[in-house]
């Protein structure tokens, strides 16, 4: 054989192995998939269940934490855990910021984390215990269980700079709200269930107060204004004193369709709420769905699943925090 035929055997050899190497990666990082944990930590999803069914006894708020927390960190870019980092000298938390008001409750992550360390030392990630929780969540408000995949592993910093760009506001338009869901895959039907979120929990008062003074919006149902005023009754609320209004009166601590019809009746609390009832793109299926529970919780579920899958980190990417407070340190 001549030296060029060498070369090209060499050459060909080589591109072989660099498929196969490229394969047998590919083999090894398959990403997300349903009981990720099956042989490394078995009991992974059964200690998360167990851990936010006792929390949700001792704090039936913890639910509605879970349920917020899987929004918050899920839409902003990646599934990674950023929400859950702690403010640095050199960077500012997700928690900290504006668009994060009212979150709580984090350290009940700490604890689930810990009962997953005893059993299983570095192997469940902070990203895939928040879905977890999530569901877990869900469930216990009295909502659909949510078949959700797993092996996502954690992100190394905060995006607290991109919040407002993923994250909708509570008074932006109806239209800017659809427009950020639908860049994460969420079309209209999935923003309308996921929006049935406001369906348990309830709103600090600095967030509505501006419906109620100087002037009462009209748009609000007049029978449940009193209500509102009783329980908001500063013009500038303290965003620390404890004043809020229920979500939903009648069923506050199940996740149903009631809110549907409540925000059909002009009661709900966020002009969002508002919108929904009634801008031509949503309110058909908001009818739909304050009939029909079924249908949005087949939508609601089909929502959570896809934001569950938000461009997460698995494979080799990003690591699986020791605290999921702190990004490991570097050594």
């Amino acid at each position: 054989m001549g030296g060029k035929g060498a070369i090209i055997v060499a050459m060909l050899c080589l591109w072989a192995l660099s498929a196969t190497t490229e394969a047998v990666a590919m083999e090894e990082e398959p990403g997300l998939m349903m009981n990720f944990y099956k042989d490394t930590c078995p009991q992974a999803e059964d200690i998360i269940r167990e851990q936010v069914k006792l929390l949700y006894k001792r704090h039936k708020n913890t639910a509605f934490s879970w349920l917020r927390n899987i929004f918050h960190d899920c839409a902003v870019e990646s599934c990674d855990a950023s929400l859950l980092l702690d403010s640095t000298r050199r960077e500012l938390g997700e928690k900290e910021h504006d668009r994060s008001f009212g979150l709580r409750n984090f350290r009940y992550i700490e604890e689930i984390k810990e009962a997953l360390e005893r059993e299983c030392p570095g192997v469940v990630s902070c990203s895939d215990i928040l879905v977890l929780s999530a569901r877990e969540g869900i469930e216990a408000v009295g909502g659909p269980h949510i078949p959700l995949k797993t092996g996502r592993r954690d992100g190394r910093k905060s995006r607290t700079d991109m919040l407002e760009s993923y994250l909708p506001d509570h008074n932006e338009s109806i239209s800017v709200v659809l427009e950020k869901f639908k860049s994460i895959g969420i079309d209209t039907p999935g923003l309308v269930a996921l929006l049935g979120s406001h369906s348990v929990g309830r709103t600090h008062c600095v967030k509505l107060v501006h419906r109620l003074y100087p002037e009462v919006d009209p748009s609000l149902n007049p029978d449940h204004v009193p209500h509102m005023l009783h329980k908001c009754p500063d013009s500038i609320p303290d965003p620390k004193a404890v004043q809020y209004v229920r979500n939903d009166r009648g069923t506050p601590m199940v996740l149903d369709n009631n809110y549907y019809r409540n925000i059909l009746d002009n009661k709900g609390l966020l002009l969002v709420d508002h919108q929904l009832a009634h801008d031509k793109r949503t309110r058909p299926i908001v009818k739909k769905m304050a009939k029909d529970q079924a249908y949005f919780f087949k939508e609601f579920t089909r929502a959570i699943q896809i934001l569950s899958e938000n461009n997460p980190l698995t494979g080799s990417k990003g690591e699986i925090r020791k605290q999921c407070n702190l990004a490991n340190k570097i050594h």
